[in-house]
């Protein structure tokens, strides 16, 4: 049933670790990249409620309810991913994380109302568990791939300005990955009908507007439970979108001592000049291929997370609350040790830390969420909750970044300094949350 995480978290794990590498690569600002990056916050705000509704109201008698968007979605990921390495400019790459966003989302969103739909209240917390055990082995090898091809033989270096043929490869495998993992589950796994097949089919022909009154119904109407959890993916999903978008750019300035050489100091029609931004240019994409590879190791720490608690919590009860707690704040202080690092080798530890804060943030607020809700609008209540994952992002790349880290320093490892204090924060808002039922 989860198997096809495996494809969406390639499709992430490809964006997340390397997107901004890419727009370093066409030349984008370090500055830039937060708002480059809003593509992804927007279209979830939208797509995901939306999917959500929709989901909610198929009934498909060979597809289901949720396969179908999962179908739609994949095809579309697979093909933007091919593509998004061949930008030939800024404004092109930019549009196709719109579109790859958008696409991840379709297919992300039925994924996780899926594992609700099938599965009984006492063993949500091990199907959403389950899920980030998936997506943490998919994390750690798509991570990983530019560094893998490189070694076979793909070159990591480019003419200025042009992506290397490693992320290419790379991004094509991801495109493979996503749609064979996708059919792998819509092939091997069935959906329950709705309970009353007829009066399914009359609440499926609502007109928009009566669906868009349904759709504010339930936005208004939101159990106390999700307002508190949404409180807490406020702060965790600010320091991870920080992470996904400044993380290359701070880490290979900071860490590798090998920021991007910008193309406009050089004068490349000058041999030993354009040597030179050669020798840079290959220091940055190694040094990005390491830091591509360090970001894995927080795939298979929520692996290792996800995997300990997929053995527990099939037979025993655990308290979500502070199990969530603890793991963000492990993962905050990943984040601050980066500050005082001058060895690349200490990454690991902080990437492992963070790693138990994503294998929880992928887990626990929607196992405590699946028990609060309506099982019958699943998919929307989903969608919404989603909503909470997408502000931080649009507040962050709007501005809320540069301006955050602008109070410590112009350095870009100040923007890692507040993703481990927003998920502290995170962390202690768990005391609001009361799990006595």
């Amino acid at each position: 049933m989860s198997f096809g995480f495996l494809g969406i978290q390639f499709g992430f794990a490809l964006q997340g670790g390397f997107m901004s590498r890419i727009f370093q690569t066409l030349g984008a600002d370090k500055s830039d990249i937060p708002l480059l990056w809003i593509a992804a916050p927007l279209t979830g705000l939208i797509v995901q409620p939306i999917i959500g509704y929709m989901s909610d109201n198929t009934w498909h008698p060979t597809l289901g309810r949720r396969k179908p968007y999962f179908l739609v979605g994949a095809i579309l990921s697979s093909l933007a991913l091919f593509f998004v390495p061949y930008s030939p400019t800024l404004w092109i790459a930019a549009g196709f994380l719109w579109i790859l966003d958008a696409s991840i989302n379709i297919s992300m969103e039925p994924f996780r109302a899926l594992v609700a739909d099938k599965l009984l209240e006492e063993q949500r917390t091990y199907g959403f568990v389950m899920q980030t055990l998936i997506i943490g082995i998919g994390t750690w090898i798509a991570s990983n791939l530019p560094w893998f091809v490189t070694q076979i033989g793909v070159s990591n270096e480019a003419l200025p300005g042009e992506i290397p043929p490693s992320i290419k490869f790379a991004f094509a495998i991801g495109a493979v990955v996503f749609l064979s993992a996708i059919l792998y589950t819509i092939f091997t796994t069935s959906e329950y009908p709705p309970k009353d097949l007829a009066a399914f089919k009359l609440k499926k022909n609502k007109t928009f507007g009566e669906g868009l009154k349904d759709f504010t119904s339930q936005f208004l109407s939101m159990p106390l439970t999700m307002k508190k959890l949404g409180l807490i993916q406020f702060f965790s999903w600010f320091a991870f979108f920080t992470m996904w978008s400044m993380a290359n750019p701070a880490i290979t300035e900071h860490v590798f001592n090998a920021p991007y050489p910008e193309i406009s100091t050089y004068n490349l029609d000058i041999v030993q000049e354009a040597e030179l931004f050669n020798q840079a240019n290959a220091k940055f994409q190694s040094a990005s291929n390491s830091t591509g590879s360090y970001m894995g190791i927080y795939g298979l720490s929520s692996m290792l997370f996800a995997l300990v608690l997929t053995f527990y919590t099939a037979k025993r009860k655990i308290s979500r609350k502070y199990v969530h707690m603890f793991s963000l704040a492990l993962g905050g202080v990943g984040f601050l040790l980066m500050y005082g690092m001058s060895n690349p080798a200490y990454l690991g530890l902080s990437f492992t830390l963070i790693g138990f804060a994503w294998g929880s943030v992928l887990s626990m607020p929607y196992a405590m969420l699946s028990g609060a809700v309506d099982e019958e609008n699943m998919g929307v209540t989903m969608g919404l909750f989603n909503m909470f994952i997408v502000l931080p992002q649009i507040i962050a790349a709007t501005g809320g970044i540069n301006y955050l880290s602008s109070l410590f320093g112009e350095a870009s490892i100040y923007a890692m300094v507040i993703a481990g204090l927003s998920l502290l924060i995170a962390a202690g808002l768990n005391f609001l949350i009361d799990e006595s039922n």
